[in-house]
């Protein structure tokens, strides 16, 4: 009789040490992928932000080659209550006037544009425009940038991360003579409804193609900007407005002097200005319970109102500047006052913007200073080479 010998085999397994090293391992792995999925990511939504970008230059050329001149901000008339409505407070944005040009006519139509877009508790109508104001409209925000905190009108904060650019200028009135804004944009006065604007004592000419004699492929019509953190006891640079920054040409609001309203004309008043506007910064938070009048942190809040700090803005520095945006009123309240209302993105290296032409690309925050002034202003017969920017 033959004997089977049956043999067990032991099952070994990983040891202690094995198990770490092979922890270690995809440690290794993750830590060296995170990075380029992070960055795909934000590659993905830099594209979808400049989409956003072109579809508003889309939306402008439309609307132009319609009307025969591009939106401006404009006042009403005023309800019945014998309010003017003619002024920045309570102005409609070019904003509001583009919305049926990307596909957002039911907002639009909710809009009534004899009323204000914003006031003081219905007593200028505003109430009315409550549903229309405080939509979140997806295509006016920028993938990258965080949510906007905080609510307006008693609902989430729509916010704006696309101004509208009044140019190189610190100026965005259209009538202010030599020193009006010398962008596409402006506040363009106005006493009646769109689109016919009778003509009242703030009105300034409408502007069109035929006034962008740089040509519309090297004119700056719309740029981004980070949206504010509605937190006036931090600080945040560059999206937060300082407030209370005099003009150095008289140590006063710049309303009193036409020194430096545009660039490069101004830009020796400017150089002494924008130190004097970081050195403000820290001081900014310290104010107690009046430090939204110091350190304004609510930048590009709504899209409605057509001002500085809503939906205007300037181009004075190139994206993500080190200093912070700045007015240089003394006086509380808004911000329809002169001053830097500025580029910036949450994007590294640079940030959107489109030009009149319907064309979008990413500008560089190493762009020289004097290359955005020239791509600011539309008529200031700059020459710009193909690589400067």
């Amino acid at each position: 009789m033959s004997l089977i010998r049956l043999e067990t085999r032991s099952q070994r397994g990983f040891t202690l040490i094995e198990l770490l090293v092979v922890i270690a391992i995809i440690a290794v792995l993750i830590a060296l992928l995170l990075p380029a999925v992070q960055s795909a990511r934000e590659a993905a939504r830099r594209a979808q932000c400049l989409n956003n970008m072109k579809q508003l230059g889309l939306a402008l050329a439309n609307y132009e080659s319609a009307n025969g001149a591009y939106p401006a901000s404009y006042g009403t008339g005023g309800p019945a209550t014998g309010w003017s409505g003619q002024g920045t407070w309570g102005s409609w944005s070019p904003q509001a006037m583009l919305l049926g040009y990307f596909e957002q006519m039911p907002v639009y139509n909710s809009i009534n544009f004899r009323l204000v877009s914003h006031g003081d508790g219905n007593v200028h109508g505003d109430l009315t425009q409550v549903t229309a104001i405080t939509s979140r409209i997806a295509s006016l925000l920028c993938p990258s940038a965080p949510l906007p905190a905080g609510t307006y009108y008693g609902k989430p904060i729509p916010g704006n991360s696309y101004f509208a650019s009044v140019g190189s200028s610190l100026m965005w009135v259209g009538n202010a003579g030599s020193w009006a804004a010398n962008g596409i944009f402006m506040f363009g006065g106005g006493s009646g409804p769109p689109p016919t604007y009778a003509p009242g004592a703030q009105s300034a000419p409408a502007r069109g193609v035929r006034d962008v004699t740089d040509g519309t492929s090297n004119t700056i019509a719309f740029g981004e900007w980070r949206l504010g953190d509605q937190d006036s006891s931090k600080l945040s640079i560059p999206q937060d407005v300082m407030g209370h920054v005099p003009w150095p040409a008289n140590g006063n609001c710049l309303w009193s002097s036409a020194s430096g309203a545009s660039m490069p004309a101004g830009s020796v008043a400017f150089l002494q200005w924008l130190p004097m506007c970081a050195g403000y910064a820290p001081g900014s938070i310290t104010h107690g319970g009046a430090n939204w009048e110091y350190n304004m942190s609510y930048l590009g809040q709504a899209w409605n109102q057509g001002m500085f700090g809503w939906t205007l803005g300037n181009t004075l520095l190139a994206p993500n500047p080190q200093y912070p945006n700045c007015r240089t009123c003394s006086w509380n309240g808004d911000w329809d006052c002169p001053g830097m209302y500025g580029l910036s993105s949450y994007h590294p290296g640079g940030g959107n913007v489109a030009f009149a032409d319907g064309s979008a690309r990413f500008l560089k925050t190493s762009t020289a200073m004097q290359t955005i002034w020239a791509l600011g202003s539309r008529a200031q017969n700059e020459v710009l080479s193909s690589d400067s920017y």
